[in-house]
């Protein structure tokens, strides 16, 4: 793998945590190439949060894009948007366990943050300690993530 491919969004609430983890994801050297899919300025609430984690997870869904990191003021609007599109798993985490077993036991390809619930210097520290993890497909996870996959094809 050259690197990651990602997509960063976020609505208005999220909107100063996802410009400082774009700075920093874009100078890390594990990171191809990062999308912003916006908001692009503070106060502007053309996009709900919705629009934003579902525009995110259809980049993934599609290959576009590796994984996502998505924000709003708690993380649960843009988890729930973007694990409405098939085939993408996107969780909320605030500490590292959560982060940790997010990639090592559900594969999940979206991580999301609340602004309006842990401080910037955390969402950075686990947004890095996200990039580092990878799924093993020989793993005793992966026939638990394979049920999810196999109930998304039935719908």
């Amino acid at each position: 793998m050259t690197g990651f491919r990602l997509v960063i969004g976020s609505d208005v609430a999220g909107f100063d945590y996802k410009e400082a983890l774009l700075a920093d994801l874009r100078a890390d050297q594990r990171v191809e190439s990062v999308e912003d899919l916006g908001v692009m300025a503070e106060g502007l609430e053309d996009e709900s949060y919705g629009e934003v984690a579902i525009a995110a997870a259809e980049r993934i869904r599609s290959g576009r894009a590796d994984r996502g990191i998505l924000v709003c003021g708690t993380g649960i609007g843009v988890a729930i948007a973007a694990n409405k599109v098939p085939g993408v798993r996107a969780t909320v985490a605030h500490d590292s366990f959560s982060v940790e077993r997010s990639i090592l036991s559900n594969d999940c390809q979206i991580l999301t943050f609340g602004q309006r619930v842990i401080g910037l210097q955390l969402a950075l520290r686990l947004a890095q300690e996200w990039l580092g993890y990878e799924f093993d497909p020989a793993s005793p996870s992966n026939e638990k993530v394979a049920v999810i996959t196999a109930y998304e094809r039935t719908q």
